[in-house]
């Protein structure tokens, strides 16, 4: 029969009222929870049956009760209607029914069975028998499929149980009984002497270095496959013989270190997305992501255990085993240390750079000298690698945070850090590189007009090629780079000026002033007041030490010497203090500070020359001079080749070369103000001193100078000389070994004057005496000071 309901249309459901779809709607609802009530109703029963069904025990069959009391029965009897007035037919008839159904003369009162008359002759032991009990199930047997045969009647599945293990049922009694038998059965180890302990520690060890190189030998030669042998060497981390455990914990560190350096790869692996799990890819594509998976997840649960060495050490906590003693934790410490410097400076691309850096950054600052020396040279060699410039922003984010966390109580050797990064350019340079003109392209008419068919088509090539290699040539990479390096400069100016604001009586002050003398030529114009201000003020203060005072003058001269040329600042006070201040070096613990002023002097004088008066020049050189008497060799020849610079830059320097005074007035060497002392009224006098001096380098510049410092010609220096700086000569002629730099030449004398023995100069029989006495043999006798005195006194 065909459906003639037909689904209401749009219209139809318009003239439907919202009560009936209330209705409809209400309907419904009570229809499922109604449905749902009955359902939890029939589970909640179904419950209950297994519960009861669970909790339910057999209970034993009980012999039938003895009959009531007998006045009981007796009433029971009279109330019975008696045999005799009953028919013969109705009472045989109840005879064959009692016998046929037995349930009409049962005593319902009882709890005996039914049929219990047929069971009279059974046993209590077989009724405990007949009570249905639960028994144990045998476990289910599983089956292992093989491959089917195939017949002529069709495919035959095979099948193989599985064989099953048998457990003891009670684990923990069988655990116990076995811990009281160990108690109880306990043999007493056999002593071992030192020398059978030692073998068998170094049996052991071997053993231990034999698994640890096979491992490693097998990861390096199939990185891919090998990989989960990853985590069983790692698991030796965790040794826990007591006898060799340290050893073998610091072999694994080092050579999961060498192991990684090895076989990471050149980039950094990234975690996949979902997307790209779900697509299917090749066999070499996938065993790519599963060895570059494990390798990063076994990469960072070595670097946890790393960490968790050195932060056992550091809270001094002892682990449940005591399989390693608290003093053999920091030698564990130092190897994980050493091991996380390795990786840093060798895997600076890798996975998890960051985490180690946090990690070693704090580890500078430590009271170990050993470990933040570590760290310190860690970081050094970080930076000086470190082309781009990912590696060193986040050094430099983390120490930043360190200093500030700490209140700037922190070692000063973790700012000095910063003097070793390699920022030599920043964005500041980014407008004159605008300005500079591009290179112009040939236009299609030029090229018409001016280059045949066959010139054109090589030009054509050739502009192809230039604009390729200008692409490929920095435009992105150093964009980038540049922008890394402004980014770092600008936390490491912001570190030093919040210093310089908050701790200026900090020790971190030295290293930072020497920070800005290094960098100050990139700090932006805009700061540059403000700066000089707070250097000034520094100095005028008192408070600093003469090398941090010399720091200050080298920074102000550096920002005033690069983009500070186009302010109009008046450095005279300067000038002034080191002018005043030279005089405090010497020979002595202050020798070191003369590489600072040979600085300050090269960037006062040689590179703002144009600024520089007469007078200015001529008093320092005075100075200078006079100073080369009182300091080591290799300070005097620094001091020395700068005057020579000065004699070649300024052209009337020669004046204090002739003794006849120039001008009027004497010279003063007391006064602090050089361009009021009248050094022009004076000689180099200290030439002639310096030309007898016991060094001989020295003397050879004494004598340059006096004959006015020639750049040819018998009076001028040999290239060895004259090419170096002031300050290399200081550092090459250096005498911190306590020697004689260059050393002296043994002088070996021409004629060698030889003695005879002594036996030439004695007579023949006074040598026998001599060595018939020495050959005798002394006899100590024993010295009675009682008795001397005794004998003494009588005479």
């Amino acid at each position: 029969r065909r459906n003639t309901k037909r689904v209401p249309s749009f219209r139809k459901l318009l003239r439907t009222s919202q009560i009936k779809l209330d209705n409809k709607l209400k309907n419904k609802q009570y229809k499922q929870k109604s449905a749902a009530k009955k359902y939890r109703k029939e589970q909640k029963k179904l419950r209950e049956a297994v519960r009861d069904a669970i909790s339910r025990k057999p209970f034993p069959l009980e012999e039938c009760k003895k009959k009531q009391v007998a006045g009981k029965h007796e009433e029971e009897e009279e109330d019975a209607l008696p045999l005799d007035m009953m028919d013969e037919d109705d009472l045989k008839l109840i005879e064959d029914l009692a016998q046929k159904a037995s349930f009409l003369t049962r005593d319902l009162s009882s709890n005996e069975p039914v049929h219990v008359k047929k069971r009279k002759h059974e046993s209590v032991i077989e009724k405990y028998e007949k009570v249905p009990r639960r028994m144990q199930t045998e476990p289910e047997k599983e089956l292992i499929h093989l491959l089917p045969i195939k017949d002529k009647s069709g495919i035959i599945p095979q099948t193989v149980e599985k064989p099953v293990l048998h457990v003891a049922h009670n684990e923990e009694e069988d655990t116990e009984e076995m811990e009281e038998a160990e108690a109880f059965n306990e043999e007493p180890l056999p002593v071992l002497t030192p020398e059978e302990m030692a073998a068998q520690r170094r049996q052991k060890l071997q053993e231990r270095k034999m698994h640890i190189a096979a491992l490693a030998s097998a990861i390096l030669s199939e990185p891919d496959s090998n990989i989960k042998k990853l985590k069983e060497l790692r698991a030796m981390l965790m040794e826990q013989d007591p006898n060799v455990a340290v050893i073998v914990r610091k072999l694994v560190m080092v050579s999961l270190m060498e192991i990684f350096k090895d076989i990471v790869p050149s980039y950094k692996i990234r975690p996949l997305t979902e997307a790209e799990k779900a697509t299917k890819v090749k066999k070499e594509t996938q065993k790519l992501r599963e060895f570059e998976e494990g390798l990063v997840s076994q990469y960072k649960f070595y670097l946890e255990n790393l960490e968790q060495t050195i932060k056992d050490w550091k809270q001094r906590k002892l682990k449940k085993s005591n399989v390693i003693s608290l003093k053999a934790y920091k030698g564990l410490a130092e190897v994980a240390v050493k091991c996380l410097c390795e990786l840093l400076v060798a895997l600076p691309h890798f996975n998890f750079h960051n985490n180690i850096i946090v990690l070693i950054v704090p580890l500078m600052n430590d009271p170990s000298k050993m470990i933040s020396e570590l760290c310190f040279e860690a970081v050094k060699k970080l930076f000086k690698q470190d082309k781009l410039g990912y590696a060193s922003l986040g050094v430099v984010k983390v120490i930043s945070g360190l200093v500030r966390g700490r209140n700037y109580d922190v070692r000063p050797e973790v700012l000095k850090v910063f003097l070793h990064l390699r920022i030599k350019e920043v964005e500041l340079q980014k407008d004159s590189e605008d300005i500079a003109p591009k290179k112009k392209f040939m236009t299609y008419k030029e090229k018409r007009k001016n280059l045949s068919r066959m010139q054109r088509k090589w030009k054509k090539a050739e502009e192809k090629l230039e604009r390729e290699l200008l692409e490929a040539e920095a435009s992105e990479s150093k964009e980038k780079k540049l922008k890394l390096h402004t980014e770092t400069l600008n936390i490491v100016f912001v570190t030093y000026f919040r210093i310089l604001k908050k701790a200026q009586k900090s020790p971190l002050l030295p290293a930072v002033l020497e920070g800005l003398a290094k960098f100050a030529h990139l700090i932006n114009v805009e700061f540059f007041d403000d700066l000089l201000i707070v250097l000034h003020s520094l100095i005028a203060s008192g408070g600093l030490s003469y090398r941090e005072s010399l720091h200050c003058i080298l920074s102000a001269f550096h920002i005033l010497s690069g983009q500070g040329d186009v302010l109009n600042i008046d450095p005279m006070k300067f000038y002034t203090h080191l002018y005043k201040t030279l005089f405090s070096l010497h020979a002595g613990a202050t020798n070191e500070d003369i590489g600072i002023v040979l600085q300050c002097l090269d960037v006062m004088f040689a590179k703002r020359r144009k600024q520089v008066s007469q007078q200015r020049a001529l008093a320092f050189l005075k100075r200078l001079s006079t100073l080369a008497l009182h300091v080591l060799p290799n300070s005097s020849l620094g001091i020395l080749a700068t005057n020579r610079i000065f004699m070649q830059m300024f052209p009337k320097m020669d004046l204090l070369l002739d003794n006849e005074s120039q001008g009027s007035g004497v010279y003063r060497p007391e006064l602090d103000e050089p361009e009021h002392c009248n050094a022009q009224n004076t000689a180099l006098w200290e030439l002639h001193l310096l030309q007898r001096h016991y060094h001989p380098t020295v003397q050879k510049f004494a004598a340059h100078l006096i004959a006015g410092a020639p750049t040819e010609g018998s009076g001028a220096l040999s290239l060895d000389f004259s090419q170096r700086s002031a300050t290399e000569l200081f550092e090459a002629y250096c005498m911190k070994g306590m020697t004689f730099n260059p050393p002296v030449a043994s002088v070996t004398p021409k004629r060698k004057d030889s003695f005879s023995q002594m036996d030439s100069f004695v007579e023949e029989e006074l040598n026998k005496q001599l060595q018939q006495h020495i050959s005798e043999t002394v006899v100590h006798k024993s010295l009675d000071f009682a008795k001397h005195l005794k004998e003494s006194s009588l005479s």
